[in-house]
């Protein structure tokens, strides 16, 4: 267990996932084929060929996935109850196949269960593609409540 624990969080601070992803072909294919999923613009070349891309997009849904999926080891893995809601997700630019994705939290509020054994966590996940000068780009944003264990309460 890596995750942090409720008094473990500061409201302000940011967390730097190390963890990175390169997304490929069969990434974004198996994710749209578990999800029944069949926008042309994920899974055909020649559709999204004539699209202002120029070629298929990675899921969107996928890159939220991930987004979160990197987040895990450095806050929840381990110290969750249950995430409450994702709330405010944008998609400023696009994810392709073979895009390097990393993420990075900030904690912006917490509070306490009524009953006092556990607390609830909002951050403020962000998701950028590595560019190869340097400027990386942010690729999807939103906001992640969770429901954590407080360590004197954990079994």
């Amino acid at each position: 267990m890596t995750g942090r624990y409720y008094e473990e969080f500061d409201v302000g601070e940011t967390i730097e996932h190390e963890k990175r992803r390169t997304v490929s072909e069969r990434d974004n294919q198996t994710f749209c084929d578990m999800t029944m999923n069949q926008q042309p613009l994920h899974l055909d070349a020649d559709f999204a060929e004539d699209t202002q891309f120029g070629e298929r997009l990675v899921n969107g849904i996928y890159t939220m996935a991930l987004a979160v999926g990197l987040s895990i080891p450095d806050t929840t893995d381990g110290t969750i109850v249950a995430n409450l809601s994702y709330d405010n997700v944008e998609h400023p630019s696009p994810v392709f196949h073979g895009d390097t994705l990393y993420a990075r939290s900030t904690v912006t509020e917490k509070s306490e269960t009524s009953d006092g054994e556990r607390g609830i966590v909002e951050m403020h996940v962000e998701a950028f593609k590595v560019e190869s000068d340097g400027e990386d780009t942010l690729v999807c944003e939103f906001d992640r409540t969770a429901l954590s264990l407080k360590r004197e309460h954990a079994e």
